[in-house]
Formats: C-alpha cells, structure tokens, sequence
C-alpha cells in the first residue's frame, strides 16, 4: 500500500510517499480501506516534533479516517466486512489501510459521504468536549469562539447554539471568514487581527466578560483572552497554533473564581463512555441537519505536503480532506 511518512521533524517537505506492506488486522482488530482523511493542525505538530506526547520516528501521521472494513481479526465480533465506518486511531491515517479496534468503529449513516464523515470526529469531538466536558457549558452562557471559520471553529459555534449557548462571540482574520462563521449561527463578530478586539469582546458582553472561552493560539492571545473571561469563567486550551507557550501567574485566577484548564483529545478516545455517545450524538445532528461541515478542500494523498502548507498559510476555510 501506499502511505505518508516522516523519518524526521521539520516542514512539509519531510513528508515522503512511501510503498509498504499493509498491517494485518489481529485480535479484535479490522483492516479498513480508506477512503477519506481528515488533515488537523495535529498532524502538523507530529510533523514538526512538537505535539503534547513524543512522536515516534518514522511515523505515519493521520488520527481521523473513513473507510470500508475488508478484513477481520480473529476476535472480532460485532463487524462485518463491507460496513462502512469512521473512527480515530493514534496515528498511521495518512495511508490506503489502516487497522482499528472494533470497539473505537462508528457505522457511517447511509446518507453520509466519507467526506464528511472524515471530517468530523477529531474537530466535532473536540468542541463537543471542550463545551460540554471541560467548559460545562450552561443554558444562557456566553462563548468566545476563535478561529471560528477552522474546523474546530465551524462546530464550536454551531454546537455552542445547541447546546443553549446564550450569545456566541465568533473571531477570525478577515471578512470572508467573519461571513462564514455569521452563517455557521455566531451573534457577533470580531476580527483579531485588530488590535482592540478584546475589548470588542468585553463590550459585546456588558464588561462582564464571556462564560467560555476556546483558546488554541497561545501567546499574547491566551493572556488577552483571559482578560475577556467573566467571574466563574473558563478558559480551555486546546492547542498552541503560534508556537508561542503563554505564561502568567495561576494567583490571578483566584479573585474571580476563575479557572484556566487543558483540553487533549486522546484522553476522551481512552474513555469509551466518553467517546462512543458523543460521536453517535455528532452524527445524528450531521444526519438531521442540526450540524453542517465545511470542507475547505479534497486532495489526493500525494500531496499531503503541499496541504500541509497551505493550511499552515491560515488561508483556508473549513476542513481539508485528503484521499488514498
């Protein structure tokens, strides 16, 4: 089969298409052929050596896939071949075929393209928990969104709304992005590229500040984001897209009961009761048209290297997907 490696850090250009063997599936293990993957900033930080855990050398990036299972291990009991499934692996996506667990397999609703089912359980899983699980979202509270025209973005915003978000502060970089996340249901709208943008997030909520705050740019925006956060607020972190680590002092937090808390995705994968309902509840809003996904762009995989590059340009919108 053919698949992406890096057998070092560094930019795009380490990521090589390489031929080897296909894995063969064992215990309650399947081999899915894969037919879309969801490209995230995580796979970027693989790439670069600066992901929350060591990456291993070579390595295969790619955690989000959708496919058809054509083979079976010997354990495996509730999978058939054929069925058409999408799921979260811990690395290895980038490539024709993959194995997963049977337990971690989600059934792919008929009147859903691989498409659209690859690009929703990394970032919808994401702002489902960082909501519901981590930030305890609340009817009536306000959340501030940033980079709401991203992936994460897009379904921060709509989930915010359905989860009974009272008002939801949208950021971007430009007007275009702005519109989009105006249409994915944001009540306002600020551009951070403006140097007063939090005190456009500050009046938008009556100088109380927000409730939530989603923060995954680091730097100077974790400590302006932090002054936008009202008296029980939280701010969750959920990714360092600038580089930049925020430093400050954790003393600050205690005068209005405040509270700064990380966010990493592969603890919710380790717990199944996490995991299994939220996925099911994410595709059936997908299903009912309660959610919408933004696919920002569909690319072969050998160009795994040049989407690397144009979503790190921070010119895309949505989500990029690539297929085998």
């Amino acid at each position: 089969m053919k698949a992406i490696q890096l057998k070092e850090y560094g930019g795009p250009e380490v990521l090589h298409l390489i031929e080897m063997k296909k894995p063969i599936p064992n215990g309650h293990e399947v081999l899915i052929e894969i037919k879309a993957i969801g490209v995230n900033y995580a796979d970027t930080a693989r790439r670069e050596g600066h992901y929350v855990v060591t990456t291993p050398l070579p390595f295969i990036p790619g955690a989000e896939i959708a496919g058809v299972v054509v083979e079976m291990g010997d354990q495996v009991t509730n999978v058939r071949p054929g069925m058409r499934v999408v799921t979260l692996i811990e690395s290895g996506g980038y490539s024709e075929y993959a194995v997963a667990d049977e337990r971690s397999l989600i059934p792919i609703p008929e009147t859903l393209d691989f498409q659209h089912a690859a690009a929703l359980p990394l970032q919808g899983l994401s702002a489902y928990h960082i909501l519901k699980t981590m930030g305890r979202l609340e009817h009536g509270d306000s959340v501030l969104v940033h980079a709401a025209a991203g992936g994460v973005g897009t379904i921060a915003v709509q989930l915010a709304k359905l989860f009974g978000a009272g008002k939801v502060i949208a950021t971007a970089s430009s007007a275009e992005k702005l519109a989009l996340a105006r249409e994915m249901g944001a009540d306002v709208l600020v551009n951070y590229t403006e140097p007063n943008w939090d005190q456009q997030v500050l009046e938008a909520t009556g100088g109380r500040g927000v409730n939530i705050a989603l923060e995954m740019a680091g730097g100077e925006i974790f400590h302006k984001t932090l002054k936008c956060l009202a008296t029980f607020g939280r701010l969750v972190i959920f990714g360092v897209a600038s580089g930049e680590q925020a430093r400050f002092y954790p003393s600050t937090l205690m005068g209005r009961n405040q509270s700064v808390i990380g966010f990493f995705l592969p603890q919710i994968m380790r717990k199944p009761e996490l995991l299994q309902p939220s996925l099911v509840n994410l595709l059936t809003y997908l299903e009912a048209g309660k959610l919408k996904l933004t696919i920002g762009g569909v690319f072969p995989l050998k160009d795994a290297a040049n989407v690397h590059t144009l979503m790190q340009s921070r010119k895309t919108q949505g989500k990029l997907i690539l297929e085998p």
